[in-house]
């Protein structure tokens, strides 16, 4: 089922054009949604997920208008914002079979089975007895997976779910959300480049509430193929080469060194040598062609 989205936009009473005349497409597998902390990110996810009005626009998931008929995209829709609360002294395996019957799945072996299967998915069938709010932040992301699974969504929104996460567990979040990601549309919103990198066949950077490319992580790379150069520079010249040249980034090497990346048609230096393109690259791309011209 496609998700399509057309002309939205949403101020907000301060003032703030969190949502500005967007367009987006979306597909059935898993799509990064790239941005900074402030991008419209989690407007725009809460709209999809019906938890605000846009001020204008559409979005439609196969045959359900989303803005008139909330209820039918509630019913094939699972939500994971950035941050959930859990009741505090519920084991996990209770909890859930709770989620299920609010759910409407009236028979208790429908829900203890479905119950199981959605803690084996995601790995926490082993510490389903222990409380939900003793959780780990990356078991209770996971935890937050296994709820969203009980309706067998269609659509699955993840919301900045690795952010705070130690590398080990991010690395099991994600592999869940992989697994369950194969068959349904999947949007997955982050500032973690890497997360998209490693998960997503599709993605769009989003800034200012706009799209501000849309492409694969494959094709994005090879767009810049031989136009990104990189040496090593003193601390001190980087206000020069920031100044000088298109810098995207610059790493501290172990001697207090350098390494810059900028971006430019041509070889800007002598001293600059080809370096293999990287989603970051893009990334750094996009956003500085965002900024305003100042005059």
């Amino acid at each position: 089922m496609k998700l399509t989205i057309e002309n939205l936009t949403k101020t907000y009473k301060n003032g703030v054009k969190a949502i500005d005349n967007l367009n987006l497409e979306i597909g059935t597998g898993m799509f990064g949604l790239l941005g900074p902390n402030g991008a419209g990110k989690s407007s725009l996810m809460r709209t999809i997920a019906t938890l605000q009005a846009p001020d204008s626009g559409s979005i439609t998931f196969g045959d359900i208008n989303v803005i008139e008929d909330k209820m039918a995209l509630r019913k094939v829709l699972g939500y994971l914002p950035q941050s959930f609360g859990v009741y505090p002294k519920m084991s996990a395996e209770d909890l859930l079979d709770y989620f299920a019957t609010l759910k409407g799945i009236a028979s208790k072996s429908d829900r203890q089975k479905l119950v199981k299967e959605v803690l084996e998915i995601t790995n926490l069938y082993e510490v389903r007895k222990k409380y939900v709010a003793g959780y780990s932040g990356g078991m209770k992301q996971r935890f937050g997976i296994a709820q969203l699974l009980l309706n067998n969504p269609k659509l699955i929104i993840v919301d900045e779910p690795t952010a705070g996460l130690d590398p080990a567990e991010r690395h099991r979040f994600l592999n869940v959300l992989r697994e369950v990601g194969t068959n349904c549309t999947v949007i997955f919103s982050t500032h973690i480049v890497e997360d998209v990198k490693e998960l997503c066949n599709q993605m769009a950077i989003l800034n200012g509430g706009k799209i501000l490319k849309k492409t694969t992580p494959i094709e994005a790379t090879k767009e810049i193929e031989g136009k990104i150069w990189t040496k090593i520079i003193d601390r001190d010249d980087l206000d020069e080469v920031e100044a000088t040249y298109n810098l995207l980034s610059s790493n501290y090497n172990e001697d207090n060194t350098l390494n810059v990346r900028v971006f430019g048609e041509e070889k800007p230096a002598a001293d600059f040598v080809a370096a293999k393109p990287q989603l970051d690259d893009v990334y750094f791309i996009a956003l500085k062609q965002d900024e305003p011209v100042l005059n």
